[in-house]
């Protein structure tokens, strides 16, 4: 048994059973990752992949619980080179963090700022995805930390922690009717055309349930993933916009009013997230206490270690 196996057995999967992609993955040819995996399953003394001819179709019974201790396998060796890169050179590495549009742009500029200082000698990669490329970014360890407010607190796979919570406003054009009253309701807003968020991002969910809840149905003219965007068609006077209020910078955008919405949307929550069992280096660790304070390196080790016994006693 070799850890060329284990990478064949789990590009495998990742890749939906189609060698070709396992074989550019591995940067080995086709018949090599045959050959790693057809002598893994000999070893074993099972079949860890349904067949058809030579194609494999899907995973056998006992191939989906193999391949679940072949990702614990790989990912303590990732652990142990981890462990081991921390304390022959703890202020060198990479540390790569997936994060949407919103939080690189608006929330991370002075974090990243404060992390370059502390840390001039690690390579800090911002990998900007959507939620849920997020979520597939640290499953199969493309990311180290992952920062977004959809997604990442409901999947099994991950460890994730609340950081800050924050609300949506109401962006529009001076003169625009909603600036004369005292404090707009749903059914004001819903008066006029919206422009915010794509499906799926920056708490769109939230602003489409206060609208549901209250038997609503607005006009929606224009969706973007960029808060600059949707501000830039509000100032044009295109719609009503909606964004995340630390997208309003009240120098930058004086061209627009920014008005509470406090009363008409749940607030959001952000959170930060890793993959479950992950060794994180201490620079890992001191970038998540730049971004939320209150997450400290034991507070987060420790979540991480109990999380990690629980799943070997199950």
């Amino acid at each position: 048994m070799n850890f060329q196996q284990l990478r064949s057995i789990r590009e495998a999967v990742r890749r939906q059973f189609n060698l070709t992609e396992v074989a550019n993955a591995l940067y080995t040819s086709q018949p090599g990752v045959s050959r790693q995996i057809r002598e893994l399953e000999e070893e074993l003394g099972v079949e860890i992949f349904e067949r058809y001819g030579k194609r494999l179709t899907g995973l056998t019974e006992p191939g989906r619980e193999i391949v679940r201790i072949v990702e614990r396998l790989l990912l303590e060796a990732e652990n142990l080179r981890q462990a081991g890169d921390e304390y022959a050179g703890r202020h060198t590495g990479r540390l790569t963090v997936a994060t949407t549009h919103t939080q690189a742009r608006y929330a991370l500029p002075r974090v990243v700022q404060a992390f370059r200082r502390e840390y001039p000698h690690v390579t800090l990669a911002l990998q900007e995805a959507s939620p849920t490329h997020i979520v597939e970014l640290l499953l199969t360890g493309q990311a180290d930390i992952g920062i977004a407010t959809e997604a990442l607190a409901t999947e099994a796979g991950l460890t994730s922690f609340e950081a800050y919570s924050w609300q949506h406003v109401l962006v529009v054009s001076p003169g625009h009717p909603l600036t004369r009253l005292p404090e707009p309701t749903l059914e004001d807003v819903a008066g006029f055309q919206l422009i915010t968020y794509d499906a799926g991002f920056t708490g769109r969910r939230k602003i489409d349930s206060a609208f549901a809840e209250a038997g609503l149905q607005p006009e929606i003219v224009l969706t973007a993933l960029d808060a600059d965007v949707i501000k830039t068609y509000a100032e044009l006077d295109l719609g009503v916009g909606i964004i995340a209020s630390m997208a309003y910078d009240e120098r930058k955008d004086s061209g627009l009013v920014r008005i509470s919405a406090d009363h008409l949307f749940a607030p959001n929550t952000t959170s930060v997230a890793m993959r479950r069992g992950a060794y994180l280096r201490g620079y890992a660790h001191a970038f998540i206490n730049m971004f939320a304070p209150h997450l400290s390196p034991d507070t987060v080790s420790s979540a991480l270690s109990e999380q990690e016994r629980q799943a070997l006693a199950a």
